[in-house]
């Protein structure tokens, strides 16, 4: 049971909404969150980011063991993977993550409601409950936290058994044979990479005439040629029409991007990985009169206010990468506005990774971006070959980029394929935050032998005085 009455409401227990509701709680506010599903956690926790990476770690291990432990001496006879374990293996840490939720709103007395929350009257959100009894909650600010789905495309319908969004691609009982996957963006060559590693054939089809769309253009080249090393195939400029499921998997109609004749493909499965969509179903925004773009998402100003007094949005419903860690970043900064703090958000300063191998990793701008602004910038690099820890570890593929403006020499780019590419960029985001130097970056002392070296390295060649290349 619980009073009514409440400082803030939060809809949505994703990383944006439960970190905005401790945020809140912490502050010394009276807060609430619902959730319609039954576990917290929101996508990242349940069908996102946590499960995917499970997966990719130990598809990964057992990849590194058959193909890499033999040149290093380890030998392994007989090597086999269970998958019913791995599943189990991310099952278990799911679950494990999702209960800490729990634990956290009961150390910060957030209150958890089960049921899903709609806006009306100025100052309510309505909660239904799984057998539609509905109890209407009092509160001073809303925070909309609902997070994205899954899109998919004319003519094709996910049924979660032949043709998967990415949430069924976590869960598949067996290794197809062939996997196709739509979309070459973040979650395609993730999930690609799983199930190549286990053993499936993989033909990503991609409607642009690239991967990783939006990435700088010299990493995508480069991941692309590495991609196709570990035996991916792919079909660019080319969009899928229609998808018909038979006895024996599913017949794929494509055709070229700009037109031409239609053609077919078989595979066990399909991946319908062409983005996300945010999250606003029946959440009462005509009611209350909350604005919303041409895409869908809720309109917020620099405060993350909408524009209704009092009602705010983060994360995947509103404008900006749909990352987690945006998510967090502006739930922190929303509970701190609504207290009258000064919250913010450093949207120049957010990374992005995909977790493939080697794994890619940037924050800032690219050099297509520096382009078209007309920025004058500096750019130095330095291969991984080069670097002794990767040697040693055999992980020599990749590279380290860094953009910096030619008159201040500030970094406003950084941009690295390679081993731990996730860890690195943590240093390059921090210099971005502080509005650091290519000079000073590479002024600063990096131990040895270590990956990082690579970064300090790429920081002397923007102004061509690299050491070791």
């Amino acid at each position: 049971m619980f009073d009514n009455k409440f400082d803030v409401v939060v809809i949505g227990s994703g990383p944006g909404g439960y970190v905005a509701a401790i945020r809140a709680a912490q502050l010394g506010l009276k807060v609430a969150c619902l959730e319609k599903d039954t576990t917290l956690g929101g996508t990242c926790l349940n069908v996102g980011c946590i499960p995917s990476k499970a997966l990719l770690q130990v598809s990964e291990e057992y990849a590194h063991a058959s193909k890499v432990l033999k040149r290093h001496g380890v030998m392994i006879d007989g090597l086999s993977f269970d998958l019913d374990t791995m599943m189990g293996h991310k099952n278990k840490v799911v679950s494990d993550l999702t209960k800490g939720i729990d634990h956290l709103f009961k150390n910060n007395d957030v209150i958890r409601i089960e049921g899903t929350g709609s806006l009306g009257k100025p100052g309510e959100v309505t909660v239904r409950d799984a057998g539609g009894l509905e109890t209407v909650l009092s509160t001073n600010a809303i925070i909309i936290a609902t997070g994205s789905v899954p899109a998919s495309l004319p003519g094709i319908e996910i049924d979660e058994k032949r043709v998967l969004s990415s949430t069924g691609a976590l869960s598949l009982n067996n290794v197809p044979n062939h996997l196709a996957v739509i979309g070459a963006g973040y979650i395609g060559l993730e999930m690609a990479s799983v199930w190549g590693r286990l053993g499936a054939k993989i033909t990503v089809i991609e409607f642009l005439d690239r991967i990783i769309p939006g990435m700088d253009g010299e990493l995508a080249a480069g991941f692309h040629k590495m991609l196709r090393r570990q035996k991916m195939k792919f079909r660019l400029s080319t969009k899928v029409t229609n998808a018909e499921v038979t006895d024996s998997g599913v017949t794929l109609t494509m055709e070229p991007a700009d037109g031409g004749e239609p053609e077919t493909l078989d595979a066990d499965n399909v991946l319908v990985a062409v983005g996300r969509r945010p999250y606003t179903n029946d959440l009462g925004l005509e009611v209350a009169g909350v604005a919303q773009d041409n895409a869908g998402r809720i309109k917020v100003d620099d405060g993350l206010q909408t524009n209704v007094p009092g009602v705010y949005a983060i994360g995947d419903v509103i404008r900006g990468p749909m990352l987690a860690h945006k998510a967090e970043d502006e739930g922190i900064a929303v509970a701190e506005i609504i207290t009258g703090q000064k919250g913010c958000v450093n949207y120049d300063a957010i990374p992005g990774v995909i977790y493939t191998h080697p794994e890619l990793a940037y924050v800032g701008q690219t050099e297509e971006q520096l382009q078209n602004a007309g920025i004058a910038y500096s750019s130095g690099s330095f291969p991984f070959v080069a670097n002794g820890r990767a040697r040693a570890m055999s992980e020599t593929d990749g590279f380290v980029k860094i953009l910096a403006d030619t008159e201040s020499d500030r970094i406003l780019g950084v941009h690295i394929m390679g081993a731990d590419a996730g860890h690195l960029i943590g240093e390059a985001v921090l210099a971005i935050e502080l509005g650091a130097s290519a000079k000073e970056l590479a002024r600063t002392c990096h131990a040895h032998p270590t990956l990082s070296e690579a970064i300090k390295e790429a920081a002397l060649d923007v102004d061509e005085r690299a050491i070791h290349v």
